[in-house]
């Protein structure tokens, strides 16, 4: 068979392959206690300026 010829069995193992799921998981749900903080930083200006002072040095 030459490069790139169809293959009806290499087509058919791959629909077989992409068809199947895989339920062999764990379905519960995990739960986190906690706190999540964000820290948006320095303002724009802030750090251009800074970045300006980097690339200068």
């Amino acid at each position: 068979m030459s490069m790139g010829a169809y293959d009806d069995d290499e087509h058919e193992r791959r629909e077989q392959q992409v068809s199947t799921v895989d339920a062999d998981f764990d379905d519960e749900r995990t739960i986190y206690h906690g706190q999540v903080e964000y820290d948006s930083g320095d303002s724009a200006e802030a750090l251009l300026n800074q970045f300006q002072e980097i690339k200068s040095n």
